[in-house]
């Protein structure tokens, strides 16, 4: 195998073939699947790593080495496809969710911002909807930067809980 021969291969897989697949079902207790991919990996390493041993239960030790090994990167990957998965499912529904209640929140939003002073609510329109910097808001205003940001925090805290009190008061029987 050292030397690349097609019949070594064959001949090594002939007769630990089994013997690996039948320890590596052990080891995911029964999961055939995944028995297979770490089966495959094992033997994508040790075509990589194959090197010349002086006794046969050595060299079954450095396999089982390798396979054990592959078996627990097969299975990490498993677990990191399937939790991909869920967090897919899981942010698919939420937008599905979000697709309704977005709804509702943006009627509540649209709700408060009317209810603002009028100051509040040219304040909001120039940043949020006309998108003007805060450095142009503050020309507008004949103000600083740093009074424009601190109104800005001022009225963003005000529509949020106003908001959030208003979805609170519906949600209230």
């Amino acid at each position: 195998m050292e030397t690349g021969e097609e019949s070594a291969y064959r001949e090594f897989h002939a007769h630990y073939f089994r013997r690996l697949h039948r320890y590596l079902l052990v080891l995911c207790s029964g999961r055939e699947p995944l028995a297979q991919d770490a089966l495959l990996e094992t033997w994508r390493r040790v075509a990589k790593h194959v090197r010349v041993f002086d006794d046969e239960t050595i060299f079954w030790n450095w396999l089982v080495a390798i396979a054990r090994s592959a078996l627990t990167d097969e299975a990490r990957r498993d677990r990191r496809y399937a939790a991909s998965i869920e967090r897919f499912r899981l942010h698919a529904a939420t937008e599905r969710e979000a697709g309704r209640d977005g709804d509702v929140l943006k009627i509540r939003l649209e709700k408060q911002l009317q209810l603002l002073p009028p100051d509040d609510r040219d304040l909001i329109a120039w940043k949020y909807f006309d998108r003007l910097s805060v450095a142009t808001i503050a020309r507008r205003l004949n103000t600083t930067e740093s009074a424009v940001e601190s109104r800005l925090v001022r009225v963003r805290r005000r529509l949020k809980f106003a908001v959030l009190a208003d979805l609170d008061h519906e949600a209230t029987p």
